[in-house]
């Protein structure tokens, strides 16, 4: 990608992957340019959402950004806080996260998935106005999804390794597997 591809993209924003009813629904910061000028979530190289979705055991095999559409087999979706494309995710003002979740709010109470997972626990706190919010299971829920705050999966965040953030995912899944109907069997155990 050319630097002048990249510098077109700002601004730009990336549909959502969405259905109602999901499992989860992952929320990014905002886009990053590599994804304003693909179309396709998590696409800069260093972001290592990919590999820990699937190292946490959500999908069966690495998807690839340009394969997104496919998480939605999983019951999986992705939106973003704040819409717009910037190269770093400090381009953005306290306003813009405030209206952001406003707006985010409303979604997830119009799809009502189960989760609503935020990847990026500075983004939530100033979304939502959690001061004192911590990664993992939040104590307050957006319609009838639950919420919980993940480690930002950008390559900027060196406090987290791939490993560090696939196991606080996997803890994300597990409760996600614990709340799901278990399939009716007649055979006595």
């Amino acid at each position: 990608m050319t630097p002048e591809e990249l510098r077109a993209a700002r601004d730009h924003t990336v549909p959502d992957v969405v259905a109602g009813g999901l499992r989860v629904l992952f929320c990014g910061i905002n886009p990053s340019l590599t994804t304003g000028a693909t179309g396709h979530h998590f696409a800069h190289p260093g972001n290592r959402f990919w590999p820990v979705l699937h190292r946490s055991g959500f999908t069966p095999r690495q998807l690839k950004p340009a394969e997104q559409t496919e998480l939605l087999r999983y019951g999986l979706g992705i939106t973003n806080v704040v819409a717009r494309a910037t190269a770093r995710a400090d381009e953005l003002s306290a306003e813009e996260f405030r209206e952001g979740g406003r707006i985010l709010a409303a979604k997830v109470e119009q799809l009502r998935p189960r989760w609503l997972a935020v990847v990026g626990v500075t983004a939530y706190r100033t979304a939502f106005n959690r001061r004192t919010a911590r990664i993992g299971p939040q104590d307050h829920t957006i319609g009838v999804a639950r919420v919980w705050a993940l480690p930002n999966p950008s390559g900027l965040n060196a406090h987290w390794t791939t490993l560090t953030m696939a196991e606080e995912y996997a803890r994300l899944r597990a409760a996600v597997d614990h709340d799901e109907p278990q399939p009716f069997s007649s055979e006595a155990p």
